[in-house]
């Protein structure tokens, strides 16, 4: 089976989250997100803002990893919220601010609303968008675990 690489879109808050514990929840906690991601899949996030309501504009790609194996799992938050998970392993990255790639990127290449390609929260990229940004966030070699 061919690998697939995903965009998932997240508050930089929630992206640190997912880093520190080694797993990532997308389309706010939904199962059915998290289980269109097959084991070696890759997935990049984009944070928009420092935090889900208000916070600073970070406009950047700030984590890179690699699906694991294993099923989705429910994680356990405070206040009831029990999302569904899928564990990854993130290499060490950079933030890449997303306006210099624009031109660059199929989905975004050429268009003024470029920020509409995040609104779903979870999309698929082609490979040669990955490798751009896998390079401009320093993960072109994917070794380094975080």
């Amino acid at each position: 089976m061919a690998l697939k690489y995903w965009i998932g879109v997240a508050s930089r808050d929630h992206v640190k989250a997912g880093v520190a514990g080694g797993f990532c929840q997308l389309g706010h906690g939904k199962r059915s997100a998290v289980a269109r991601l097959g084991p070696g899949d890759r997935i990049v996030y984009y944070s928009p803002r420092t935090e889900m309501i208000g916070g600073e504009t970070v406009q950047a790609f700030i984590a890179i990893g690699e699906v694991l194996p294993g099923e989705p799992y429910s994680g356990d938050m405070d206040g009831g919220f029990v999302p569904s998970r899928r564990d990854v392993r993130f290499f060490k990255a950079v933030d890449a601010p997303i306006r210099p790639l624009l031109e660059h990127l199929s989905f975004t290449k050429g268009r003024n609303s470029w920020g509409y390609a995040f609104r779903t929260g979870m999309f698929q990229m082609m490979d040669d968008d990955y490798a751009l940004i896998a390079a401009a966030i320093g993960a072109e070699g994917e070794k380094s675990a975080v």
